[in-house]
């Protein structure tokens, strides 16, 4: 029974109550006094009427403390209990044996993936083997950390007073000193000046991101465009075809559906195609199910499904755009199928079209309904919020040019068809459109005030699957547009920000210098002294661009640290796909759709007809047994995921682990501290602990 707060409380209590839960359930609740009849009337002593204002203002700000204290007592108990759960999953991990390389999922190549994971297998070994080395020397009296201070030690001493060991050590001494440290050093110093050149452009990104806030710069469409939409004067609602495409996503494809059928639009000009790839005949038929009730309640909506499956999502895009009718639309807005967006997405995107001939995609900004599920989704909500905010708003506003999102936006048809439709030459079909459509001239617009709800993924697996295909594609299309922006007839400043700085900075150079830098040369530099990286490479710059990062998602900022080590982390994944799309290795060309979790969407439902079955679509009956069903069959699906072990991240950890104690022997406290936190972060997400805990 939750405990009382009588000693709260004096007298009788008046006025509305109002309840307010705490996040921890263990705690219970409490109930404020709302304004008493007494509050409104008008004493005639300004004194007492002050003295009880006081009063009552440090009675609110008790609350508010209380309140706070209560809720961060509830995040230590849930850090408890996380530690506390953590010794079990890792038993029960390497228990079940099951790694990375039975995955029956094909997005990466089983030859280039065990030639990479080989080539840290062998940085491992040596690292290990250099490490039981070094300590031997320590114990043999080699406590010099400078290279210079070895090197004076190995011509002073006497040959007659050195043994075997000292032998050994002194020449690999000179040969580290001679050829291996100057390669690694000059390969450091190129990261390092990738990394401030990167460090710069984000630096910029955010004051430019900064004055726009300030000056409050933001796209706004005509006033006679939004006049006529209020009124429906002059004409103004223009054609639109709505798309839905999705592939087996049958826990979210509810939501969309709904969402895209209440979008305040005239019916009669509207029109909502679900393309569905689905090759799940139950999927097919619940996804062809839901369209039929809202075909009976009126919306002008169709269902399509393509028996040959080619091209993935582009494929899907170009199949419906070929349909006859299409001719009679004006604009095509696209939503994936776990996106939502509010019923008011029209009248706020398209209007921004009207008498701007040279508009040819207005984009809306993602918000996320599970960004607070796991520490996943919450370093996840980091990275997209400043992707978002920074990168899409500022690109917007100064160079009307930015990578399409795939969805929640509105394309002008006229804009495709000018750039040559919809390809299937890549895995990132939306930057491909985007790319020769700004080629072509056409001009964006970022709405970053226009929010439309999607959904995270929660397990770490899935991350990975969508990180992999984001930056294999674009490395693909860099490939095969790069003649394209050369001689494309746009300004040289066009061209530069396209080829430097849209792909090789941020899609090629990032990924890289991140994983090069931080999870190899790092570690080396500690077995080999003589190349070294200062401190504020490894701690002062990253911290640095990790706060500006975070910027965009205030709240997120307890989590600086974990993103810090959460994206050095990432760029194995990242790094690696970035090299299969670069040199087409591996199966860098197949589409791997991002498992949804959708729990709202049908456990909800069947507690929705259950309780208040007026909630129904009028004209529909469902079957609730045979939801239930597919419910329970479901339940019995996900009960055969498992967590898996990441051989590459282990083995990295290990790596880096064993090079944090060799850095104990060089007292170097900065460097120590972060291989062993970037050591215990790749730990976690080769054990698969960071994200949805299946088994």
């Amino acid at each position: 029974m939750a405990p009382s707060f009588d000693w709260w409380a004096k007298g009788v209590h008046k006025g509305t109550p109002v309840v307010v839960k705490m996040d921890n359930p263990d705690w219970s609740m409490v109930e404020l006094e709302g304004p008493s009849e007494d509050d409104f009337l008008i004493g005639n002593n300004p004194t007492d009427m002050r003295a009880k204002a006081r009063g009552k203002n440090a009675k609110q700000l008790t609350w508010v403390l209380l309140l706070k204290a209560h809720r961060a007592a509830g995040y230590l108990t849930s850090v408890a209990s996380t530690l506390a759960s953590i010794g079990p999953a890792i038993r029960r991990r390497v228990a079940s044996g099951r790694t990375d390389t039975e995955s029956t999922s094909s997005f990466e190549n089983k030859t280039v993936k065990t030639r990479f994971y080989n080539c840290i297998k062998v940085f491992l070994w040596l690292s290990l083997l250099l490490l039981g080395f070094e300590i031997a020397a320590y114990y043999k009296g080699w406590h010099f950390r400078a290279s210079n201070l070895q090197l004076q030690y190995i011509f002073t001493a006497p040959f007659g007073v050195r043994d075997f060991f000292d032998w050994l050590y002194s020449n690999w001494v000179l040969i580290r000193v001679g050829f291996v440290a100057p390669p690694l050093q000059f390969l450091a110093n190129v990261c390092i000046v990738l990394f401030l050149i990167q460090s710069l452009d984000r630096l910029i990104l955010c004051l430019c991101c900064f004055w726009i806030r300030v000056k409050k710069i933001k796209p706004i469409p005509k006033e006679d465009a939004v006049a006529d939409l209020e009124t429906g004067e002059n004409g103004f609602f223009p054609m639109v075809l709505v798309q839905i495409p999705m592939c087996n996503e049958r826990e979210v494809y509810q939501h969309s559906i709904s969402a895209v059928c209440k979008l305040d639009w005239p019916k009669s000009k509207i029109l909502i195609q679900v393309l569905d790839d689905s090759d799940d005949p139950m999927t097919q038929l619940l996804i062809e199910e839901e369209v039929h009730k809202w075909q009976q309640v009126g919306a002008n909506i169709v269902y399509r499904h393509r028996v040959i499956r080619d091209g993935y999502k582009a494929g899907n895009l170009k199949s419906a755009m070929s349909c006859s009718y299409v001719k009679d639309y004006e604009f095509v807005a696209i939503f994936d199928a776990d996106f939502q967006p509010t019923h008011d997405f029209l009248k706020r995107t398209i209007p921004h079209f009207k008498d701007n001939e040279d508009v040819g995609l207005v984009q809306a900004r993602w918000s996320f309904v599970n960004k607070d599920e796991n520490l996943l989704t919450r370093l996840q909500n980091i990275n997209l919020s400043f992707h978002f905010e920074v990168e899409q708003q500022v690109n917007g506003v100064l160079i009307n040019f930015f990578g399409f999102n795939g969805t929640a936006g509105v394309w002008r048809i006229k804009a495709l068809e000018d750039s040559g439709g919809w390809l299937e030459r890549t895995t990132v079909e939306d930057m491909d459109i985007a790319v020769r459509a700004h080629l072509q001239g056409w001009k964006f617009v970022f709405l970053n005030d226009v929010e439309c709800q999607c959904e995270l993924p929660e397990s770490y697996e899935a991350y990975r699957k969508q990180q992999h295909r984001w930056h294999s594609g674009p490395m693909q299309l860099f490939r095969l547009c790069l003649p394209d922006v050369i001689h494309a007839k746009i300004s040289f400043w066009k061209k530069f920000n396209m080829i430097f700085l849209f792909f090789l900075l941020r899609k090629l150079i990032l990924p890289f210098y991140s994983f090069t830098l931080f999870c190899i040369i790092l570690p080396m530099t500690m077995f080999i002294p003589e190349a070294e990286l200062p401190a504020w490479v490894v701690c002062y710059v990253p911290a640095l661009m990790s706060f500006l990062n975070i910027l965009p998602a205030p709240k997120s900022f307890p989590f600086i640290v974990p993103y810090l080590l959460f994206e050095n982390t990432m760029s194995v994944t990242k790094f690696n796909a970035m090299i299969s799309g670069l040199f087409q290795l591996g199966n860098a060309y197949e589409w791997v759709v991002t498992k949804k979790s959708g729990r709202s969407s049908e456990g909800d439902l069947v507690s929705l007809i259950e309780k208040d079955p007026k909630h129904q679509l009028r004209g529909s009956e469902p079957d609730l047994d045979e939801i239930k069903a597919e419910i329970l069959q479901e339940q019995k699906a996900r009960k055969k995921k498992h967590n898996r072990i990441y051989t590459k991240e282990l083995a990295l950890a290990f790596l880096l682990l064993t090079a944090s104690a060799r850095s104990l022997l060089s007292a170097q406290g900065i460097h120590f501290y972060f291989l062993l936190f970037q050591g215990i972060s790749f730990l976690l997400v080769g054990l698969d602990l960071i994200g949805e805990q299946v088994m």
